[in-house]
């Protein structure tokens, strides 16, 4: 395994057999959820009618995941962590089931894929720190590196495939396939990890020592600025790209613009992972954290102004390349952490991402509705650049030897 300092290749990574199953069972099983959410999206608005409860539907698995990650997160490191991921996958695979075979009231169904999503940073923490603690050094930064281009990949996937699958076996049908594939990820899990022990980090109450954990984390000065500086800036790019499609509209792109252009943010993700990820020494990746973050928001402020469809599409492009600059944090995130508590801190990661990712939108589309799209582009751009340019004032700040740059992130 690599050190810190040497940098990995994707064989020293793919070489790992508990990485190689964890890789492949979440790639399939974002998949999976990508085709479940696509389904019951189509069959609440066949149902209701209501443009507004097919959004809810599409966006449930967000804000949910406040709860488990913040109260529930002490169990990724409580629980052993083989059993802990197949009962996530079998969660998601009775749910999808249920949703499937029973016609329930929008509202239960609803309910149920809200269960799920607060429950799934726990399962995501068990998986996260397993990873951490299999692969050592720049290995690890290249597994997630990985794991985030499977996630992209696996939704794009998801999507176009989830498209031809509803409009071919139904709404109703599509959710009994995603329940499929959450039953084979659980039995691949079962077959392909092997019993990991974990010893007991606490006892007691699990919320309240979730609670408790949570708040440590977020009062540590360096966990809290590494934590925000993951956080922030994608908030503000998936804001911007949400409005994409009234965008569209405004500058009048021919029909069916809107997916090429959504498709290029994931796609420059792809791409700027292979290249960040594999092709730079990890020195370099940590050196490049200020200027991918402020390549990451500067483009995205052109959007205000006329400029012509292919100008767009290479600006997205670039806002996805530039989500890179998460690479060259990882390793300092990982080494900020207690081991005792990984797990807990990867949910509350996880758990910050989405729900942010959640609220961005909502806040730059409330000041698109106010001022004008073109407008709520630049704050988002803008944003996102200074994000970037308080972490590098942040790192001028550190003296010498000290780890926590991160201070005027973390407030």
């Amino acid at each position: 395994m690599t050190t810190a300092a040497e940098r990995a290749t994707y064989r020293d990574v793919f070489a790992d057999p508990i990485f190689r199953v964890l890789f492949l069972t979440r790639s399939v099983a974002i998949g999976a959820d990508t085709l479940r959410i696509l389904a019951l999206s189509v069959l609440v608005f066949a149902i209701t009618g209501s443009p507004l409860l097919t959004a809810v539907t599409f966006g449930i698995g967000f804000v949910p995941q406040v709860i488990g990650g913040t109260l529930l997160g002490s169990l990724a490191d409580r629980l052993p962590p083989r059993g802990l991921i197949i009962s996530g996958y079998l969660l998601e695979c009775a749910v999808a089931t249920v949703l499937g075979t029973v016609r329930l009231p929008v509202a239960v169904s609803l309910a149920l894929v809200g269960l799920v999503a607060m429950l799934t940073p726990i399962f995501a923490g068990a998986s996260n720190r397993l990873v951490a603690e299999t692969l050592r050094g720049d290995a690890y930064v290249l597994g997630r590196s990985l794991s985030s281009v499977a996630s992209g990949a696996a939704q794009l996937a998801g999507m176009a495939l989830g498209g031809v699958a509803v409009a071919a076996l139904g709404p109703q049908r599509a959710l009994l396939a995603s329940a499929a594939c959450h039953l084979a990820v659980a039995v691949a899990v079962r077959l392909g990890l092997p019993r990991l022990a974990r010893p007991t980090a606490g006892t007691g109450s699990a919320v309240r020592q979730g609670w408790a954990v949570t708040t440590r984390l977020l009062r540590d000065r360096e966990v809290r600025g590494l934590l925000l500086v993951q956080w922030v800036p994608p908030a503000f790019v998936v804001a911007a790209e949400a409005l994409v499609v009234p965008y569209v509209q405004l500058r009048g792109f021919p029909a069916g613009s809107a997916g090429l252009l959504l498709a290029c943010a994931p796609a420059g993700m792809l791409l700027g992972n292979v290249v960040v990820g594999r092709m730079l020494r990890p020195a370099t990746r940590e050196r490049l954290v200020v200027p991918l973050m402020v390549g990451l928001g500067t483009p995205v402020a052109l959007l205000a102004a006329p400029v012509p469809m292919p100008v767009v599409a290479v600006v997205l492009l670039l806002a996805g390349a530039t989500f890179t600059y998460s690479l060259g944090i990882q390793r300092r995130f990982l080494e900020a952490l207690d081991e005792d508590h990984r797990g807990h801190a990867f949910a509350l990661l996880a758990t910050g991402l989405m729900t942010l990712q959640g609220v961005g939108p909502a806040v730059i589309g409330a000041i698109a509705e106010v001022t004008s799209i073109g407008v709520a582009m630049v704050l988002a751009g803008a944003g996102t650049a200074a994000c970037g340019l308080i972490w590098s004032f942040s790192q001028r700040r550190a003296s010498p030897g000290t780890r926590a740059p991160e201070e005027a992130l973390a407030g």
